[in-house]
């Protein structure tokens, strides 16, 4: 079947920027994919996944959270909480589909939190994803002053005390990994210096089945290169096993 949206706007009235990878196959099933802090869709990972699941029959839906991208929204305003209820708007363009979400790093954050409160997510994909959220902002951010200072010297990326207060109020979704009833698989790279691989590692535990973890060697946060290739065929075979 053929899919087709309009106009997609966040609780707030804004409107959330997104690209549709329609698959040639007559599919219901829809993966829609979220970005990581300071991304958005046209992040090259996020590109190849979507294009890489339309070629296999699957339709992808990639979009920038409000604030981020062609979004609307201010960035100062973005956070995981804002996000999950972005995700949730998406969701409601999306009623009448099967859906799977694949999230990169925060937007993994953002994946596990929607999930456990909203049964259209049907499967969920954690790329490099983020756990430890206070720890996260603590490593990457105690340096800057909360509203004055920019994230990773990116001037258009202000640090805002929404986004540390949001971090360090959610502190990890660790405690939410049990509530997760649905397949979920979980990938990151060995070499990821941004989200370690132990954020995966710590979910492994705490967990329902069925969860699958695919590490892969030499992949940075962003699955530079090669693993970019490898990390979207995992997640092909990973969704088709599930059917």
């Amino acid at each position: 079947m053929n899919i087709t949206l309009g106009e997609i706007k966040n609780h707030k009235g804004e409107k959330l920027d997104y690209t549709l990878h329609p698959s040639s196959k007559d599919t219901k099933h829809v993966v829609v994919i979220g970005h990581g802090v300071t991304g958005n869709k046209d992040r090259p990972l996020v590109v190849a996944l979507a294009e890489k699941l339309a070629a296999s029959g699957i339709h992808a839906l990639r979009f920038s959270f409000s604030g981020n991208g062609d979004s609307e929204g201010h960035f100062t305003d973005s956070c995981i909480s804002k996000e999950v209820d972005d995700l949730g708007s998406m969701l409601d363009a999306l009623e009448e589909y099967e859906i799977s979400y694949a999230g990169h790093s925060m937007g993994a954050a953002v994946g596990v939190l929607r999930a456990v409160k909203d049964q259209r997510i049907r499967r969920i994909i954690s790329l490099a994803g983020m756990v430890h959220t206070a720890a996260f902002a603590e490593r990457e951010f105690s340096s800057e002053i909360p509203d004055q200072g920019c994230m990773w010297e990116k001037p258009e990326c202000p640090l805002s005390s929404i986004y540390m207060n949001d971090m360090a109020n959610i502190k990890t979704v660790a405690n939410h990994a049990s509530e997760i009833h649905i397949p979920w698989l979980l990938i990151h790279g060995i070499q990821d210096d941004v989200v370690p691989i132990q954020d995966s590692l710590d979910l492994l535990p705490l967990a329902n089945q069925p969860i699958e973890f695919f590490k892969i060697e030499g992949a940075d946060h962003v699955f530079d290169g090669s693993p970019t290739q490898l990390m979207s065929i995992k997640v092909v075979e990973w969704l088709k096993h599930q059917d």
